[in-house]
């Protein structure tokens, strides 16, 4: 049949564009379109129902009774939707261990966006085929007809996914970036489908040897096969390594590439399937033109009287380099708010004209400014750290010098991000390597903070009463340096619980906070070291230590109805596991790396961990140092860049045993508990698969008593 030949402004003999084919039962080109709109719709009103209750489990708790177990499901109807909960979660959260090949990991996804996307793609294969022979040439022409309208009426969900002011994450409580993933996916889809298309269509037309033909005299088969490369281009640049090659390129092309797509794809296709492309263009257009809306009234002082003073900008930005490449960037006093765990995209045309760079806030609206961290790689967030090391000279060093210092005017667009409220949850454990710190620290620190506003005379919200109980707090970090980004405030925490309890406040003897930092490398492991080096000394027992400095009896402490803060004063960094030695390899540039798993954080070391790195020679054994008197260098902080850390805040070397963590939080629990991780992908992966296997172990909500389990992760570079 001769395509070029066919009116493709009106094909209503065909029943609206219905079947291509006379046999009965056969259903129609906008038919199948409507069926696959049916089970997306569904899906997502599905989403958004799970995403009603969770609202209602967390009012429930909050804003109910006085209970001791105020996170335990107590009626029928909480429990069962517990049980089916905690039931998916386990299928969902699921991943493979990584894949090693020639030596390079190959890590798999999780198996929820696996499943949702798989669905999607059997889905879009049978209703391309579905009353169709593919194997019968007579039918290659109603399968290519068929498998154009199903590629076409992707095209909204492919931007319903990707807007960053978006629909579907308002109803379903998940992030644009979450649904970005998705987005990706659904494009390649897209792709599958569209290939299909093409190939039916060049079936059809091979045996005439006429593909030739089609393609150099057809407008309508220039254009598809023209909108089929764009889309190949797309999918291909838009893949991991190409995204992080060069992202400000990758986003314009991007745009670019779109707007291409979408013109051919107009011209290739008939009038009656343009309302596939409007729909998408009116998402896309709406959400630029709301989120360049939002930037406007966030950044222009005209909108915000209090900061007219500071010039055209109502935010003005400073820029401090701390150290691994760190830049501080302060906003004092910004027109907006914000929840813990957001981030915002901030645009600061005098240093990085024309680029856009996501952030995480770790400063909450109380602290009267908002504050990243940016490790500097290259592009945008190498030019900040290259501005603050130039200019950090003439930051001010007192309030009266800020109210004269103007700073970088920024704009900012945000904020974005969304996460359960996690002072729903009895327990919280909080994971981070490296600059993961800086999503659960403020997700710690507002959770410290709820525990505070709930004690005044008028709650807000009408009563919410926080109902988290205990919190375990674990940072990883390659060397002390990095503890200077949050020194300040993990101590403020510390000393603000341990003033609480000693003021004898009624509410905070129910709460217990541990925090842990892990050194993974650092230059104070090599052996070149003197033998007092307290890094080099083994850690005493935990009991003993608390019974030392805190004066608190262990008898005392096991009482379960008497809880007290009584995180661990552990100064001696190297408690590693009592089966087996530390070990130590030399990482780049001669530094030692402790590669030992810390499995008893409360055993003595045998030994510390060192390494003869580069010309240091080894050192004589470690002494023992007596457990009243030992300090380490990171409380004494001796280095007058790394601020001193409250002698609360234990610090060990080597890698944490994520599983044992999980295990005791989840062990002391009084109802569900929060796993929140934050870092690199191998760090994420391995607390999935803990939280799956100890969910699984444990039976949780199957008639064990074990409570469910939330997990919220945010990776590097997916």
């Amino acid at each position: 049949m001769d395509h070029s030949g066919m009116d493709m402004t009106g094909m209503d003999h065909m029943g609206g564009m219905g079947s291509m084919s006379t046999e009965t039962g056969v259903p129609g080109l906008v038919d199948v379109q409507m069926v696959y709109w049916a089970f997306v719709g569904g899906a997502i009103a599905f989403a958004a129902a799970s995403n009603v209750l969770y609202k209602m489990v967390y009012w429930q708790r909050v804003l109910g009774e006085s209970s001791p177990t105020p996170a335990k499901p107590k009626s029928f109807i909480f429990t069962v939707f517990a049980t089916v909960t905690a039931i998916s979660r386990e299928v969902v959260y699921a991943s493979l261990p990584p894949l090693s090949l020639k030596g390079a990991l190959f890590r798999t996804p999780a198996l929820g966006p696996i499943l949702l996307v798989s669905a999607n793609l059997l889905l879009l294969l049978v209703l391309c085929f579905y009353k169709l022979d593919p194997r019968d040439q007579w039918q290659r022409e109603s399968i290519g007809y068929r498998t154009g309208f199903m590629t076409i009426c992707q095209l909204p969900l492919l931007f319903l996914l990707s807007g960053r002011r978006n629909i579907v994450g308002f109803l379903t409580g998940f992030g644009y970036e979450r649904l970005n993933r998705l987005h990706r996916w659904a494009a390649r889809c897209l792709l599958l489908t569209a290939t299909i298309h093409m190939g039916y269509w060049f079936a059809n037309w091979a045996p005439y040897d006429y593909i030739t033909v089609k393609v150099t005299t057809d407008p309508i088969t220039r254009h598809g096969v023209t909108a089929w490369s764009v889309l190949v281009w797309i999918v291909i640049s838009s893949m991991t390594p190409i995204r992080g090659w060069n992202y400000e390129f990758f986003v314009a092309q991007h745009l670019l590439s779109f707007v291409a797509f979408v013109a051919v794809v107009y011209l290739h296709t008939p009038a009656k399937a343009h309302i596939w492309i409007w729909i998408p263009v009116g998402l896309f257009v709406f959400d630029r033109l709301v989120r360049f809306l939002s930037m406007l009234y966030n950044s222009l002082a005209i909108f915000h009287p209090r900061n007219r003073t500071r010039g055209v900008w109502a935010c003005k930005a400073s820029f401090t380099p701390l150290s691994h490449s760190t830049t501080r960037i302060t906003i004092h006093h910004p027109p907006l708010n914000w929840k813990a765990g957001q981030h915002v995209f901030i645009t600061c045309p005098s240093v990085v004209p024309l680029q856009s760079h996501p952030f995480t806030i770790v400063s909450l609206p109380s602290d009267g400014k908002m504050e990243f961290l940016v490790q500097s790689k290259k592009g945008g967030t190498r030019r900040f750290y290259n501005h603050a090391e130039k200019h950090h000279t003439t930051l001010p060093v007192s309030s009266t010098d800020m109210g004269a210092y103007q700073g970088k005017g920024v704009a900012i667009e945000g904020p974005y991000g969304r996460i359960r409220p996690l002072r729903q949850f009895d327990s919280v454990v909080f994971l981070a390597g490296s600059t993961g710190a800086t999503f659960t620290v403020p997700l710690m620190r507002d959770i410290i903070s709820s525990w505070s506003r709930s004690q005044r005379p008028h709650k807000p919200f009408g009563g919410v009463q926080p109902v988290t109980r205990y919190i375990r707090f674990v940072w990883v970090v390659k060397s002390q340096a990095q503890l200077s980004w949050f020194s300040e405030q993990l101590s403020a925490i510390a000393s603000h619980l341990e003033s609480s309890k000693s003021s004898v406040e009624s509410w905070i003897t129910e709460i217990e906070v541990e925090m842990s930092v892990y050194l993974t490398c650092d230059e104070t492991f090599t052996a070149v070291q003197s033998t007092s080096h307290p890094y080099n000394t083994p850690r005493p027992p935990r009991g003993q230590m608390e019974e030392t400095q805190l004066g608190l009896s262990l008898t005392e402490k096991a009482k379960p109805q008497e809880k007290k803060i009584t995180p661990s004063i552990s100064s001696i960094p190297s408690a590693l596991s009592d089966r087996s030695q530390p070990r130590g390899t030399c990482g780049p540039g001669g530094t030692c790396c402790c590669t030992t798993t810390v499995d008893d954080e409360n055993a003595v070391s045998a030994g510390a961990c060192t390494c003869t790195c580069g010309p240091s020679q080894p050192s004589p054994p470690p002494q023992i140092i007596s457990p009243s008197t030992v300090r380490s260098p990171l409380h004494a902080a001796p280095n007058p860049t790394v601020a001193p850390l409250h002698s609360s805040i234990v610090v060990r070397t080597g890698r944490p045993n994520l599983r044992i963590l999980i295990h005791k939080t989840l062990e002391q629990a009084l109802g569900e508990a929060a796993v929140v991780a934050c870092g690199p992908r191998g760090l994420v992966d391995d607390v999935r698969r803990a939280v799956v296997g100890l969910s699984d172990e444990r039976a949780v909500h199957k008639g064990t008593g074990a409570q469910g389990i939330y997990l919220h992760t945010e990776a590097f570079g997916s």
